[in-house]
């Protein structure tokens, strides 16, 4: 199964060339770590930055730099700072090309559940909403399973939702897969040492199978 910098990974090499590029709480703040150097991206963050870069080393640490997950990050040269209010507009707006976030579900109609779980605290939603609202190309971050081994990609979302019908792709830690138009789990490419039977058998929702699924290569 991969590992969270390996889902990261995967998920970097989804991003193209001069896109503006928003990152989630979790597991998507570690794509900052894998966009290839040659690519022109910005990444923002709904608290008031545009130009994240990696994630700071013990010496470069500025704990007036954090994304909205409240980690301390590093700036790129030409970085802009500015209010929420109107980090929200470029949001919005429809200004980001590409949004990516956790999840706890992912229908197969492609709704995604990922700000609450009724009877614990939260702190509200966040951007969550509007990103899903406003961005046309969306891909989540998530583990296949919950911890009680039940799956996370369903037939319907369970938990409160967050967006419908909005995501596009997914990676979660047995394999990348897309959302088919009609509905179902596109099955594309598989962890390395796991089965396309491992994914069906955890993967409650439709999953489409078409010819041999290649493995991932890291």
């Amino acid at each position: 199964m991969l590992t969270k910098d390996q889902i990261a990974q995967r998920i970097a090499r989804e991003v193209e060339n001069r896109q503006h590029i928003n990152l989630g709480i979790g597991i998507p703040t570690l794509v900052a770590n894998y966009i290839p150097d040659e690519l022109d991206v910005v990444l923002q963050s709904e608290n008031g930055l545009l130009g994240i870069g990696p994630f700071p080393t013990e010496d470069k640490v500025d704990p007036d730099l954090i994304n909205a997950g409240k980690q301390t990050i590093t700036i790129t040269k030409g970085s802009v700072l500015f209010s929420s209010a109107e980090s929200f507009a470029m949001i919005r707006g429809g200004h980001v090309d590409l949004t990516i976030l956790g999840a706890m579900e992912v229908s197969e109609n492609g709704d995604i559940a990922n700000w609450k779980i009724p009877g614990k605290m939260v702190k509200g939603m966040g951007g969550a909403m509007d990103l899903v609202a406003s961005a046309e190309n969306i891909i989540v971050a998530m583990q296949h399973c919950s911890r009680s081994g039940s799956s996370k990609l369903l037939k319907e979302c369970t938990l409160p939702i967050t967006g419908i019908r909005c995501v596009k792709k997914i990676v979660t830690d047995l394999a990348f897969l897309e959302i088919h138009p009609d509905g179902g789990f596109v099955l594309k490419e598989r962890a390395p040492g796991v089965t396309v039977e491992e994914i069906r058998e955890k993967t409650e929702g439709k999953l489409i199978v078409n010819g041999n699924i290649p493995e991932m290569k890291f």
